[in-house]
């Protein structure tokens, strides 16, 4: 009976978190609409629905063994995440201070490692929250709060970088949901990482920028570092003891597979910059 109980009472306490974040970002987007921000709303919005969508099919595929769709969305979304940073955040960043450009991207690479860290740190003591769902959530508040310093610095950036910088929700999502429906876990708490990009960047994105070189600098480097980390740290890893390994069914992944599987990542990851750059050529 304890061990029933103590689910019930995770359950309502996930099920509450779900409601307050849906209802937050809801309330967020209307101001932000009211505001006339339509960019950060746009990717606000796209952030949700790239991860909302994933998650069924995350569920769907917790017992198949093939991983081949899951390292095609870590490999296009990274590569993707990489070259949209290079092609700019960095200009911008060393363009207004080519020093203190490099030095937010200096911080902002090891800001990225130690949010990683430390957020794993944080999920060996939570009671309500699965490991993944809290992970993810914080992931994400900082991505928001990042985006909306960029768009509030730059408003004339377009939406290819906001929707390059958040197209890793989908895998991430998929990833997610499927990890916590082969542990029989609720994915519906997914819907709070799913949110927290909006909940950051749209108040963020409210707020005067002060328009001088160095902050300037500094904010736009410190973006381009922690994006460059977070893809990164999205590449698959088609390694023994590696993320996708940690997804394959118990017994299910041979040496042969996991060549397969690394061909497969190179390929999505390059492919992932060379849509961005086509996108980009095509829209400028």
């Amino acid at each position: 009976m304890s061990d029933l109980h103590t689910t019930n009472i995770k359950a309502l306490a996930a099920n509450r978190k779900v409601v307050v974040a849906l209802l937050l970002f809801l309330g967020l987007s209307a101001a932000g609409i009211y505001q006339h921000l339509w960019k950060v709303t746009a990717i606000s919005w796209i952030a949700f629905g790239a991860m909302a969508l994933a998650l069924p099919l995350g569920y769907s595929q917790r017992d198949k063994e093939s991983l081949t769709g899951l390292i095609s969305g870590y490999g296009l979304s990274s590569g993707a995440m990489i070259t949209s940073a290079c092609i700019f955040l960095v200009p911008a960043a060393i363009g207004h201070h080519p020093i203190y450009g490099g030095l937010g991207i200096a911080f902002g690479v090891m800001a990225g490692y130690a949010i990683h860290s430390l957020t794993h740190n944080l999920t060996h003591h939570t009671a309500f929250t699965a490991p993944i769902v809290l992970e993810l959530s914080v992931h994400a508040l900082m991505a928001g709060l990042i985006i909306g310093s960029v768009y509030a610095a730059m408003p004339k950036l377009g939406l290819l970088l906001g929707i390059a910088i958040v197209s890793h929700k989908s895998p991430a999502g998929y990833a997610g949901a499927r990890r916590l429906a082969q542990r029989n876990l609720s994915i519906l708490p997914m819907l709070v990482p799913a949110c927290a990009v909006g909940l950051t960047a749209l108040p963020v994105s409210m707020l005067p920028f002060p328009e001088h070189a160095i902050t300037n600098a500094l904010v736009f480097g410190f973006a381009t570092g922690v994006f460059v980390h977070v893809a990164i740290d999205f590449l698959p890893e088609c390694e023994i003891g590696g993320e996708i390994f940690q997804h394959a069914p118990p017994d299910s992944i041979t040496h042969h597979k996991l060549d397969a599987y690394r061909r497969r990542a190179v390929l999505m990851t390059f492919a992932g910059g060379a849509i961005v750059v086509a996108l980009w050529a095509l829209l400028s």
